[in-house]
């Protein structure tokens, strides 16, 4: 059997611009989510593309272009508590579905993105923002 990565296994690049720009605005539309990211998230959505790229598999665009992605700590400065990582995914999984990621590599895909939504936990949701 031939190892492909999920990112292959996804669609490539075609499917990363297109679940990118499914989340997004879901992702602007929710009253837990849409504080954190400013007005124009083109910026954000280039990075988030050229990182879901690297994590699935893909060509390390993000490496290439920021460096070391360093999710966590980049992501310190923003509130992140479990209702907002829940958020995310809500936002993700909605994401996944519009652009047919289904299967067992949906089951993969999930799995790796609820872990890192739970390691950019960065706030008990009792603290304050």
């Amino acid at each position: 059997m031939e190892y492909t990565t999920l990112y292959d296994q996804m669609g490539g690049a075609d499917t990363i611009r297109r679940l990118v720009d499914a989340f997004y605005p879901r992702v602007q539309a929710d009253p837990e989510l849409k504080e954190l990211f400013p007005g124009d998230i083109s910026a954000v959505m280039e990075k988030q593309y050229l990182f879901l790229t690297q994590f699935f598999g893909g060509p390390a665009l993000y490496n290439e272009k920021h460096g070391h992605p360093m999710l966590r700590a980049r992501h310190m400065p923003f509130p992140v508590d479990e209702r907002r990582a829940r958020a995310w995914l809500r936002c993700m999984a909605a994401a996944l579905d519009e652009v047919g990621v289904a299967g067992e590599v949906r089951e993969q895909v999930w799995q790796r993105l609820s872990f890192t939504a739970g390691h950019m936990i960065n706030r008990q949701e009792s603290q304050p923002e």
